[in-house]
């Protein structure tokens, strides 16, 4: 089974194709505000590379957020297309999950064993002074997606804990102002990738196969803001 994973959801766009559990290519590329003109050529260069055509894609995978609203709708009417174009199934992940995998996936060796067993908390700047949030334990998630001030987070975070995501630039010193214990990955794991979406996917794809078009719409946590007036 050939699998095609996107994530429009940050200043990135993260694709990646896999054959069953496999990444056969995975892509991130800093496309800031441009993924509309660059989602579709990207994906076309990326299948070329491995010869492969659009109508060989058994499922499609797209993160759902949160994140950027116009990126989240581009990633998501894409993905709807090509379900209605070639028939075959279409699932949505929450980007933040994907997230949340890439201390597992991506750090490995390089984080102190006594701090992987903590908590891991993507933070991404939601602007207003908020941060879109999540808090993960043992590869579980504990918490609802939220939309919180970094110092309503921090209140609900007790012991060791590692945070990712471009929130961090913005208040590392605050976060350890509240933990001298937190932690912090790279710049190069702040960001959703399209590997770990299929991962997610594949560990309940018969639930994520029951959901049709209708219901894949992107995380909204700002509701009022992102509605679109006629």
């Amino acid at each position: 089974m050939k699998i095609l994973a996107i994530d429009t959801s940050s200043k990135y766009l993260s694709i990646a194709l896999s054959k069953g559990k496999d990444i056969l290519k995975e892509e991130s590329h800093l496309l800031d505000r441009k993924h509309s003109g660059e989602l579709i050529p990207r994906i076309r260069t990326l299948l070329k590379k491995r010869s492969v055509s659009i109508d060989d894609i058994d499922m499609f995978v797209v993160g759902l957020g949160p994140g950027s609203f116009t990126g989240l709708r581009i990633g998501v009417s894409a993905v709807k297309g090509f379900g209605i174009a070639t028939g075959k199934p279409c699932i949505g992940i929450a980007s933040i999950d994907a997230m949340a995998m890439n201390l597992s996936h991506r750090v490995g060796a390089r984080c102190a064993p006594t701090r992987c067993n903590g908590l891991v908390v993507p933070i991404i700047d939601a602007k207003r002074g908020n941060v879109y949030s999540a808090i993960y334990k043992d590869g579980v998630k504990k918490s609802k997606n939220l939309l919180i001030s970094i110092d309503g987070l921090m209140k609900r975070i007790k012991g060791e804990a590692i945070f990712s995501g471009d929130g961090i630039s913005l208040y590392k010193d605050k976060i350890l102002s509240y933990n001298k214990n937190a932690a912090f990955l790279g710049e190069e794991f702040w960001y959703p990738k399209a590997g770990n979406l299929i991962r997610l996917a594949l560990k309940d794809i018969d639930k994520y196969k029951k959901i049709g078009l209708s219901r894949l719409k992107p995380i909204y946590l700002y509701p009022r803001d992102c509605q679109v007036r006629r």
